[in-house]
């Protein structure tokens, strides 16, 4: 992205926040779709349907664009998912959010991956602000995760020496593993795989 006129805060009017939503949402699709780097300004303004100079009225440059796909990202993907995790204080809660999220991806056809573990992939080396907020939003998830299981302490459901941090860590390991290997080998064999054997690690602290 070239430089734009000087950066401005979105106005806190009802017609600002949704148009900066609005390039948000498109540039997060085209960047799910294309990549960051294979997203440009011009294809974005078209997709959210503004002018160029309603871009940089949000948004500096392009990275700033980005992180702002990454917290949408992170809000669309971890945010959806946090009511859910926060109720995992069984073991079928366990098997049923395992059976969301392979039905999720099975709706998709294993096409994309995840949206932040591809940001990841491409910004992680490059992009240290990216990089930064992509491990914040990892943590967000992960410690979901954890609080779910914490909840299964609590009520007896899981000994009082696990250690849900380390598990909740792993979980996520095997989902975005399962992910990246499904949107290869387009099938739900990994992604099950992995979050199977995961389920039947935190079996064994009952």
């Amino acid at each position: 992205m070239s430089p734009g006129p000087v950066h401005q805060p979105a106005p806190p009017t009802t017609k600002g926040q949704a148009t900066r939503e609005r390039i948000v949402r498109a540039a997060a699709q085209l960047m799910f779709e294309n990549g960051v780097a294979g997203s440009s300004t011009p294809a974005i303004r078209d997709a959210a349907g503004v002018s160029s100079s309603q871009i940089y009225h949000y948004f500096a440059d392009k990275e700033e664009l980005t992180r702002a796909v990454i917290e949408y990202q992170t809000q669309r993907i971890v945010g959806g998912q946090e009511q859910l995790l926060a109720r995992l204080d069984s073991f079928e809660a366990l098997r049923a959010w395992r059976d969301t999220v392979v039905g999720i991806q099975r709706s998709l056809n294993w096409v994309g991956g995840c949206p932040l573990g591809s940001l990841a992939s491409e910004l992680a080396e490059h992009d240290v602000d990216a990089r930064t907020a992509l491990a914040a939003s990892f943590s967000r998830w992960s410690d979901a995760i954890r609080e779910g299981l914490q909840c299964m302490i609590e009520r007896g459901a899981l000994r009082p020496d696990t250690d849900p941090a380390r598990l909740s860590l792993a979980m996520l390991a095997a989902l975005q593993g399962g992910l990246l290997l499904g949107q290869a080998q387009r099938s739900s064999d990994a992604l099950e795989a992995g979050l199977d054997a995961m389920i039947e690690r935190i079996e064994q602290q009952a």
